[in-house]
C-alpha cells in the first residue's frame, strides 16, 4: 500500500482526476451510453496517470537537485524502476481500453499521449513546449466523439476551445516552478517570455475557449445563445478575469492553474448544460 500511496502521489493526481472529469462531461454531451462512458473515463484516466509517473520519473534528480520534498520518488518513496513499471503499464491498458471503443478513438488518444510523453521527455526545456499541450488538449473533444458507436472528430470549434485551452494550462502550470527550472536547465516557452506575458496569453487562451464553446452550437450567431451559455460564459471570463487580479498581486502559484483547470470545467458543464457537443 506504500508503494500504492506513492505512485498515486507521483501521478499528479489533482489533474489527472480533472481531466478525467472532463472526458466524463465530454462524454456525457456527445450522448455516450453509460458504458462506453465509463470505459472513455478509464481510459483517460489511465493515459493521465502514466503521463504523471513518467514526468516525475524523468525528472526525479532535478526535483532532487531543488529540493522538492513533495515528490515521493525524488524522496525515495519509491524506486525510478517501479514507477517506470507503473508508467508503462497504465500506458498499456490505456491503448487498450481506447481500443475496445475503436480504432479511431485508439488513434487519436495515442497521438495525444505520445505528445505528453513527448513533452516529459525534452519538449518541455524547448521553446516548443506549448506545442504538446494544444495538441493533446486540441485533440481531446475528439477522445468522446470518436467513443460513439458512429464515430466522428470533434467539431473545429470544440478542437480550437481544447487547444487553446492546452496553452493556457501549459503557461499557467509551470509558474510556481521557473526559478526551480531555470537551475536545472529547463527553459520552455513560459520561461522565456517571463511570467507576466505568459499569464496575459493564458488569460486570453481561457477567453478564446469561452467565446468558441459560446459561438461554436450557436453556429456562429450568438443571439441563438441561450441564458444557460451566456451565464457560462460570463462565469469563465469573471474566472480570467480572477487570473488576472491575482497574478497582478501576488507571486506566481498554483492557484492560476487551478483557476485555469476551474474554467475548463465550466466549459465542459456548459457542453452538458447545453447538449452542444
Amino acid at each position: 500500500m506504500r508503494r500504492v500511496r506513492a505512485l498515486w502521489a507521483s501521478s499528479h493526481p489533482g489533474p489527472s482526476l480533472v481531466v478525467t472529469v472532463l472526458a466524463v462531461a465530454l462524454g456525457v454531451a456527445a450522448g455516450l451510453s453509460l458504458w462506453r462512458t465509463l470505459v472513455l473515463a478509464a481510459a483517460v484516466l489511465a493515459g493521465q496517470l502514466s503521463v504523471g509517473i513518467s514526468n516525475d520519473a524523468i525528472d526525479a534528480d532535478r526535483d532532487r537537485a531543488v529540493g522538492r520534498h513533495d515528490k515521493p520518488i525524488a524522496r525515495g518513496d519509491i524506486g525510478v524502476r517501479t514507477a517506470w513499471g507503473a508508467a508503462i503499464a497504465a500506458l498499456v491498458l490505456a491503448l487498450v481500453l481506447s481500443l475496445v471503443l475503436g480504432p479511431a478513438m485508439a488513434a487519436v488518444h495515442t497521438v495525444a499521449l505520445a505528445s505528453a510523453w513527448a513533452y516529459n521527455a525534452g519538449l518541455k526545456s524547448s521553446a516548443w513546449s506549448v506545442v504538446p499541450f494544444v495538441v493533446s488538449f486540441g485533440s481531446f473533444p475528439s477522445l468522446a466523439t470518436l467513443s460513439a458507436e458512429s464515430p466522428q472528430l470533434a467539431t473545429p470549434w470544440a478542437t480550437i476551445a481544447g487547444a487553446v485551452l492546452g496553452a493556457a494550462v501549459h503557461l499557467t502550470n509551470v509558474l510556481p516552478d521557473l526559478d526551480d527550472d531555470d537551475r536545472t536547465g529547463v527553459r520552455g516557452l513560459p520561461h522565456r517570455l517571463g511570467a507576466q506575458a505568459s499569464v496575459v496569453l493564458a488569460v486570453i487562451g481561457i477567453l478564446l475557449g469561452a467565446l468558441a464553446v459560446l459561438v461554436g452550437p450557436a453556429g456562429g450567431d450568438v443571439a441563438t445563445a441561450g441564458p444557460v451559455a451566456w451565464a457560462f460564459f460570463g462565469a469563465v471570463v469573471a474566472v480570467a478575469i480572477a487570473t488576472l487580479a491575482i497574478a497582478a498581486r501576488h507571486p506566481p502559484g498554483r492557484s492560476l492553474f487551478r483557476l485555469t483547470m476551474l474554467g475548463a470545467l465550466l466549459l465542459a458543464a456548459q457542453l452538458v448544460a447545453t447538449r452542444g457537443a
